[in-house]
């Protein structure tokens, strides 16, 4: 093993403890250090949304650790594998593949692509990039969920009479990664005998790039027309690449003329991905469309305990933490699991065995800035609609007038449903200081937002940005 080698292995163990198994897996399990023509030391990662991630949360740290433990004075820099042409393995050795897609400069002979699982065991599955931790055991189940969660279980069971494609929608960080997973692993063990393709939609993209410098595009289309089950995640970035799409829609075509399963995911339903021509969002729209729906309160607590529980098992935490402790921190972190998850891991790694007996207070100290709201405070209606209009460049007496545009009348069904969420108002009272308007009119405007939530990601962002502004 090289000193990089070594020293990339002890720095890396550090950090896991410190960010956490889920933050740890996502980002920096997958990545590796490099060495370019330089010299330069530079930590590869396979995505460029992973190394924006490492940039801004973890490079710092990153390069804390790794000089006190080499004592060269040399720095990380960090790179995503596609920008990556000439950079080296640390020792000079053959450049391994990462995810099976190669970042060495001299194009590998033309082999078919090595990303597709084999059928004969569960290893083979984990090649593909699978997560180990992400099954139906781990899936908590809520209300805006369980009808995701029972379509899953069914496609993963092989069961006859099923939907073909079947498209996951919704808002990111609530699941959908963790349903495609789920259903590779239960569909592999139900079947060994099966070929199941899971691939992320970057990585259907950037290996078919591979295919065609490698004139292997012939290996690359049989490697997936050759699978019994194929599933791609976050298909939506295949957008506004021709020839990627007409590949993938050739693909569709020939599984579904096979008889072959298919489950796909975006963060919006098909008939709104508007950068994916209208052929392939046919075929996308063709099956089920199943939206996994933003997390309500009692589902985001029930991760909590659920992410805890499993750092228990793992020795990093004793005992369960209070109700209270659970629902405040709900409350400090309003995004989505994903950040909900990291702020579980980050007071795990701070309190440990003192978990259970851990207060609200004692929590707040804990973190301190890395909670978002801070102490509790109280929200008025007044408060929200001045934090909307500001959002959308309006004005406070627009929302309270009689003007339906939808440049106003969607900005006021938001704050309604904000109004609904962060404070005690009933819909009369809301419906009154909204210009006087009918209670219905501000169960249709909240009901509206809670079903855009699932299917429009600027409703969701604007949702989230606004929430955030609210909490300080």
């Amino acid at each position: 093993m090289t000193d990089p080698d070594r020293i990339w292995n002890e720095a890396a163990d550090r950090l896991k403890a410190e960010i956490g198994d889920g933050p740890f897996s996502s980002y920096i399990a997958p990545s590796a250090v490099r060495v370019d023509a330089q010299g330069n030391l530079i930590l590869v990662t396979p995505t460029a949304y992973a190394r924006d991630w490492v940039r801004q949360n973890a490079l710092r740290r990153m390069n804390e650790l790794w000089l006190g433990l080499d004592g060269l004075s040399r720095r990380l820099d960090v790179r995503c594998r596609a920008e990556c042409g000439s950079i080296l393995p640390s020792s000079a050795r053959e450049v391994p593949r990462l995810n099976s897609i190669s970042i060495a400069a001299a194009p590998a002979a033309p082999v078919a692509p090595a990303f597709a699982p084999s059928a004969d065991s569960a290893r083979a599955v984990r090649a593909a990039g699978l997560q180990d931790r992400l099954t139906f055991e781990t899936f908590v189940e809520g209300h805006g969920n369980a009808f995701a969660l029972a379509i899953a279980k069914q496609v993963a069971s092989w069961a006859d009479g099923h939907f073909n494609p079947v498209f996951f929608c919704g808002p990111y960080g609530y699941g959908k990664t963790h349903l495609l997973n789920a259903i590779a692993w239960e569909a592999q063990r139900l079947r060994p005998d099966a070929k199941v393709i899971y691939l992320t939609a970057e990585r259907f993209l950037s290996t078919f790039v591979r295919a065609m410098q490698d004139r292997a595009t012939a290996a690359f289309k049989e490697s997936l027309r050759s699978a019994d089950m194929l599933l791609i995640d976050d298909v939506q970035f295949v957008g506004g690449k021709a020839s990627t799409q007409e590949e993938l829609l050739n693909t569709l075509t020939s599984l579904i003329e096979d008889g072959k399963r298919i489950v796909l995911s975006a963060d919006r339903a098909p008939v709104a991905l508007t950068d994916i021509e209208p052929r392939l969002r046919s075929h996308l729209a063709a099956g089920l469309t199943c939206p996994v729906e933003a997390a309500d309160r009692t589902l985001k607590v029930s991760v909590a305990q659920s992410r805890l529980r499993a750092l228990a098992k793992l020795g990093v935490v004793s005992g369960e933490a209070r109700p209270e402790v659970l629902e405040h921190m709900v409350d400090r972190t309003p995004g989505s699991m994903r950040e909900l998850e990291g702020a579980v891991n980050t007071l795990a790694a701070v309190a440990g065995a003192r978990m259970a007996t851990l207060t609200v207070e004692e929590v707040q100290t804990l973190l301190g800035t890395q909670m978002r709201g801070g102490p509790e405070r109280r929200i008025t209606v007044d408060e929200i609609q001045k934090t909307v209009a500001e959002h959308f460049n309006l004005k406070q007496a627009d929302l309270l007038s009689e003007r339906r545009t939808r440049a106003i009348a969607r900005p006021r069904q938001i704050a309604m449903y904000l109004c609904k969420q962060h404070t005690t108002r009933s819909y009369p009272d809301i419906g009154r200081r909204f210009g006087g308007r009918d209670h219905t009119t501000v169960l249709h405007g909240v009901r509206k937002i809670e079903e855009m939530l699932s299917q429009d990601e600027q409703i969701a962002r604007d949702v989230e940005a606004l929430t955030r502004k609210l909490r300080g």
